[in-house]
């Protein structure tokens, strides 16, 4: 009797090619995808890299999400079949290679790009520029081609020259709308409200700092004037959690010796972003992130700040409000680098 069951789970582990197979109609393939519940298409692409595995797991929890398919250029089947074991109502698929990357996007509402390679010690967001500069552009020629439409996450660093090269590939391909590009700063938010939550002794989840600026180094402003609930701080603790929060990326790096960098905050963060897109794009009112866009806020084309996501991404970019003196400071720091790193993505196409 065991052996008979045991030949039964073998059978189904590892069907055979026989006829009865072949005709059951049964086979996964043929399996009609069906969704657990009405809800949105999304594509994670990088899904099998270190922030991509996180994310994928999340998303496939999240209530909103009907079909998840998942594209990277190794070891897509392996995650694909490890999550689509999960009982919860998206359907996951998996696409493996450039072939497969328009089949991995057609359709989808909602594409989120963590796809390159992570920062080492020692090594600045700019070192990555190079390579992560030609894995965007590639997936967002892709990205116009099969689904110009959707709303578009975009995780790749530098996301200070990334997010640039993405508009540029959508404006030569004649489908750019900056109200669906967003590039995802929540991190700094996230990181911004566990640290001030830390020295206020708070829960993190009562505290919102609104940051905004960029999202490296001297670029990420916490505008720590408006943190709410309404709080002071004295100069040390502004100082100190203001480098705490730009060098947030280094400390983790650091702290993992050379193991990778932050990728489980930055897929949480990356799912919270994702999960606000899809309420806009339900018709929630008053959804509202911070998220480095294309902006009118400052004199530059691309600027972090507070947006309000709707049907159609990004609706409305909110300016900054008022800022104290230290802020200001911090602002013109960080508007001078951010110039630089636009410049360098945008050139990075137009050359």
């Amino acid at each position: 009797m065991e052996n008979q069951r045991i030949a039964k789970i073998s059978a189904h582990l590892y069907p055979s090619n026989s006829q009865v197979e072949d005709n059951s109609g049964l086979r996964k393939e043929n399996c009609r995808a069906k969704g657990g519940a009405p809800g949105f298409k999304v594509a994670i692409l990088g899904a099998a890299g270190g922030i991509g595995q996180p994310l994928a797991l999340l998303m496939k929890i999240n209530p909103l999400v009907s079909v998840l398919h998942l594209y990277d250029v190794v070891n897509t089947p392996g995650v694909t079949a490890d999550i689509g074991h999960m009982d919860t109502g998206a359907v996951v698929r998996g696409f493996l290679g450039q072939a497969q990357l328009e089949s991995a996007l057609s359709g989808m509402d909602l594409v989120i790009i963590p796809a390159g390679v992570p920062r080492k010690p020692g090594m600045t967001r700019d070192d990555l520029f190079n390579i992560n500069a030609g894995i965007v552009r590639t997936l967002c020629e892709g990205i116009a081609r099969s689904c110009p439409r959707a709303i578009v996450n975009l995780i790749s660093n530098p996301v200070n020259s990334t997010v640039p090269i993405a508009a540029e590939v959508f404006k030569k391909a004649g489908t750019y709308d900056p109200k669906r590009l967003l590039g995802v700063t929540t991190l700094d938010v996230v990181r911004a409200n566990t640290f001030v939550a830390e020295v206020l002794g708070l829960d993190p989840r009562e505290v919102n700092v609104p940051v905004v600026g960029g999202h490296s180094g001297v670029t990420i402003l916490p505008l720590l004037s408006q943190v709410k609930p309404p709080s002071s701080f004295t100069q040390q603790e502004i100082e100190y959690l203001t480098d705490r929060i730009q060098n947030g990326g280094t400390e983790v790096v650091e702290a993992k010796a050379g193991a990778g960098s932050a990728t489980l905050s930055m897929a949480y963060a990356a799912v919270k972003f994702a999960d606000a897109c899809l309420r806009g794009l339900r018709g929630d009112a008053g959804v509202v992130e911070c998220a480095f866009v294309d902006s009118k806020v400052t004199e530059l084309p691309f600027f972090a700040s507070k947006v309000q996501l709707g049907r159609n991404g990004a609706e409305e970019v909110y300016q900054l409000g008022p800022l104290n003196e230290y802020e200001r400071v911090g602002l013109e720091k960080a508007k001078k680098e951010l110039a630089a790193s636009i410049q360098k993505g945008i050139s990075f196409v137009r050359k």
